[in-house]
């Protein structure tokens, strides 16, 4: 097989091109000790060894790098390292290290997410952030499942109130536009119709 581009990405590093179609990113020393050159032919030891050796092991680094800044779901690590043009099959090497030795735990990050942010954000809205994390529906109604079988409930109406105070709105002296204004705002933020309306005393009927 031929290398037909190398492609300069910066901080010495290069996107390997073999026979017109992206292969891998190896830095410029790596390039030369493997004897790496456009428009020349790579060995099947030069690839086998990119592939098998150094690629997984980059890839498990770079994760571990990731992880001791701050937590991941699967989905969040796997669209990282995706992002560092590491091939599917050494990201899933990766992630398959970091799992085994409990670095990122999805179960774990989902139940610690809701407990931060249930004082704070309606079920819709921390439904909402999990699932473009990666989180599957069902964990996460597992998870507030589990919380409430804990007896730790989120009590709504006491979030909506708290924000109501802080907007300074009053109930008895808001006219019928404020009160919409004031409805379109929770609802935007997840709360539910019923739990919105009995907060601004709205007459649904």
């Amino acid at each position: 097989m031929i290398v037909t581009q190398l492609t300069q990405m910066g901080k010495g590093r290069y996107k390997v091109y073999i026979e017109e179609r992206p292969a891998f990113v190896l830095y410029r020393g790596e390039l030369n000790r493997l004897g790496i050159r456009a428009g020349e032919e790579i060995t099947e030891e030069s690839l086998r060894e990119i592939r098998e050796e150094i690629l997984p092991l980059r890839a498990k680094k770079r994760a571990m790098n990731l992880l001791q800044k701050r937590q991941y779901t699967s989905a969040g690590l796997r669209e990282k390292l995706r992002d560092g043009e590491y091939p599917e099959p050494c990201i899933e090497e990766a992630l398959a290290y970091v799992e085994s030795y409990g670095y990122v735990d999805d179960l774990r990050y989902t139940k610690d997410f809701v407990i931060y942010h249930m004082d704070r954000k309606s079920r819709t809205r921390i439904e909402q952030d999990l699932f473009r994390k990666g989180i599957s529906k069902d964990m996460v109604r597992a998870v507030f499942d589990e919380l409430e079988e804990e007896g730790t409930r989120q009590d709504e109406e006491a979030m909506i109130r708290s924000l109501l105070e802080k907007k300074k709105y009053d109930a008895q002296t808001s006219d019928r536009q404020e009160k919409q204004r004031m409805y379109a705002f929770l609802y935007r933020k997840g709360f539910h119709s019923e739990a919105i309306n009995r907060a601004l005393l709205l007459d649904i009927t």
